[in-house]
């Protein structure tokens, strides 16, 4: 089969699409015919020699894709041969065929078109398991969401509205603060320009829950945007590792701070993060209460290009690779 191989550590320049060997499923696996899969932050990290793959997951990029069920793997129950499917990965998407494990697919939902499901999972789970599952989001909270226009933001302002709660999202033009809006915000915020905390404040008594996609940068005014028993979630260091918490204000809000990726998370952690998304998450985008939403597709084997699209944050929304053409 056809894969993008990293010949080395470095810019997009350094992806090829290249044979290499077919994967096979182990048992509790499925093997997939790949039709899309899609392009997220860590495959950048990654592809520059900063993020490896957790220990027996595949070197390939690709944290998501979406497919054919091509074969089962030993044990394997509740799919079939030919189901058309969607997937969390902890690596391999960018390829013609990739090894899951049968507790990390999900159905096509709705009338999602195949190719826009590739999109879903990573978004999916990581905002249902960070603002739902563990920031307990409900109707009439304050949901403040960091990177608005991103693939994870404009997932989460939809989960958000769907649930009940007050959306303010940060971003960085008013082009992409207008499509935030269009998508259901209720609060816009040009980071470049404004105050996030002074926003927040003026229109409520401060964020239930805040998804943070920067880290070190943010801690102190995430903390300052918090409502009472307020919950702050990082899933990113794109504002650096290092910061300083005050304990203080922490204390002073009965307030907490959570920091949790997913890739890494354990088989089991992930495969119960996927049912609950398929329990409660997936009727509301059978619904279409939540969709996914595709800025660019490009062909898998010109991923070089849908890495420098995302690097330059041109792209609202996710930025996809299509297997097939």
């Amino acid at each position: 089969m056809y894969a993008i191989a990293i010949r080395e550590p470095g810019g997009p320049e350094v992806l090829e699409w290249t044979d290499v060997p077919d994967p096979s499923p182990g048992p509790g696996e499925v093997l997939l015919d790949v039709t899309a899969s899609a392009v997220n932050r860590a495959d950048l990290l990654q592809r520059i020699g900063v993020y490896p793959p957790p220990p027996g997951a595949s070197e390939i990029l690709g944290l998501e894709c979406s497919g054919t069920i091509a074969e089962l793997g030993e044990g394997v129950e509740g799919w079939q041969v030919g189901d058309e499917v969607c997937a969390l990965l902890a690596g391999g998407g960018y390829a013609e065929k990739v090894a899951v494990p049968a507790g990390q697919l999900l159905p096509i939902p709705g009338e999602v078109d195949t190719i826009a499901a590739a999109g879903l999972p990573e978004v999916a789970c990581t905002v249902w398991a960070n603002v739902v599952m563990h920031g307990k989001l409900g109707e009439g909270d304050v949901l403040l969401v960091h990177g608005g226009a991103g693939g994870i933001g404009t997932h989460a302002i939809q989960v958000g509205k769907a649930l009940g709660a007050t959306v303010a999202v940060t971003a960085g033009s008013a082009e992409r603060l207008e499509s935030c809006r269009q998508l259901g915000a209720d609060i816009t915020i040009n980071y470049r320009d404004e105050d996030f905390v002074e926003v927040l404040k003026k229109h409520t008594g401060g964020a239930d829950v805040i998804l943070d996609n920067m880290g070190a940068s943010y801690v102190d005014r995430n903390l300052s945007a918090l409502a009472m028993d307020g919950r702050l979630v990082i899933i990113g260091m794109q504002g650096g590792v290092k910061g300083e918490l005050n304990v203080g204000k922490l204390l002073g809000k009965r307030a907490s701070v959570f920091a949790a990726g997913l890739r890494a998370r354990p088989l089991e952690q992930k495969a119960a993060i996927v049912a609950d998304v398929r329990a409660r998450l997936w009727p509301l985008v059978e619904q279409g209460s939540v969709k996914p939403i595709v800025g660019q597709v490009v062909p898998m084997a010109e991923a070089a290009d849908a890495h420098r699209a995302l690097e330059d944050g041109s792209v609202f929304g996710k930025v996809l690779l299509a297997a097939k053409s």
